[in-house]
């Protein structure tokens, strides 16, 4: 059996709850001695930790997870690529980026199988530098990198592995790389507007799991049943409502009230106004020509009342500005040109006098 020692490195960003890990397991019980193996176990099922007494992973202290009924998500995502997953010496593909060195590869892993004792890499295919180095012992173990869930620890994917002789590589110390590393195998984290507000809806925080997010949906469908059959077992009380014929009839007669009043109102202010009318025209303030324009205030029978106050007295009905008394200097009779004049136009000579 594959001897599973010290995890390499487990890095992630603040805001992720994704982290990256290596692992180291010995090839020779895969192997032998003096071949490189075709086929070997990357990852033992169960809960697993480190060995070398640092108890990583330090997010998860029970160890990482890896059930079988992770086999076929994890085996599918691997083998639906229709390129092989590298496997480099000492991990310089999570390094390049930081020492610009190139990354040779020392093989390549065609799928992932699942067997009673772990997760397999089969279809191994080593290059000849890296077949060598195996039978020769000058490398002994392989180590998969692969992501884990920071609260739980279960494994999520393995992206590809190394060989390497050491427990813990001080080249994988740099967050960068593997930052770097996991944003370019592993799909972003989306933040989801939508999900925040359904979290704030249930009253939970932004950092609430999923199953949390759950159990309070679950609560308030199970509150909302409660309150219906609540409602459900209660006879609605016939004195808390009216018969729809019954509801009609007072709809019609609360608006053939309302038509009656709307009238009644239009009456008294149309006699009010004819009424400020009349007395404006009994006052010599208003004239025939001038009573349509004070009708135009009669929506304002206040605004009426100040424009017919402050109207001068113009001539009183049935009375002429002199008092039927001639103007001082002005001739009592007509000259023959001035009745000649009346006759044509049809006025009276006293009319013509008072108006000259």
């Amino acid at each position: 059996m594959n001897k599973v020692s010290a995890p390499l490195v487990s890095s992630a960003t603040a805001s992720s709850a994704v982290a990256l890990a290596a692992l180291a397991v010995d090839l020779a019980a895969a192997g032998g001695v003096s071949s490189a193996p075709p086929e070997f176990r990357l990852l033992p099922w169960g809960r697993f930790k480190a060995a070398d007494g640092s108890g990583r992973p330090t997010e998860v202290p029970a160890g990482w997870l890896l059930e079988q009924e992770d086999a076929a998500r994890l085996c599918a995502a691997f083998n639906a690529r229709s390129d092989a997953r590298v496997i480099d010496f000492e991990h310089q593909t999570l390094n390049a980026q930081s020492n610009g060195q190139p990354a040779p590869a020392a093989g390549w892993i065609g799928k992932l199988e699942a067997r009673a004792d772990g997760l397999y890499a089969v279809g191994v295919e080593w290059t000849a530098r890296a077949a060598a180095m195996i039978a020769a012992r000058e490398y002994r173990y392989i180590s998969p990198v692969f992501p884990y869930d920071k609260k739980t620890g279960r494994v999520l994917a393995v992206l590809f592995a190394a060989l390497t002789n050491h427990a813990g590589l001080d080249g994988l110390t740099d967050l960068a790389a593997l930052t770097a590393l996991a944003q370019h195998f592993l799909p972003p984290e989306k933040e989801s507007p939508a999900m925040k507000e359904l979290l704030k809806a249930l009253g939970l925080a932004e950092t609430a799991t999923e199953a949390e997010a759950l159990a309070a949906l679950a609560a308030l469908k199970a509150a909302q049943s409660g309150e219906l059959a609540a409602l459900k077992a209660t006879p609605p009380d016939p004195a808390q409502y009216v018969a729809i014929a019954t509801l009609t009839a007072l709809q019609g007669e609360k608006a053939a009230l309302a038509s009656e009043l709307a009238a009644l109102k239009a009456e008294q202010v149309k006699a009010a106004v004819d009424a400020v009318i009349a007395d404006g025209l009994a006052a010599g303030k208003l004239t025939p020509a001038t009573e349509p324009h004070a009708r135009k205030l009669a929506g304002d029978l206040a605004a009426l009342k100040g424009f017919i106050d402050a109207q001068p007295v113009v001539v009183k009905p049935g009375q002429t500005q002199t008092g039927g008394v001639a103007p001082a200097g002005k001739p009592a009779m007509l000259d023959a040109a001035q009745a000649a004049l009346c006759a044509k136009l049809g006025l009276k000579p006293e009319d013509f006098l008072a108006a000259v």
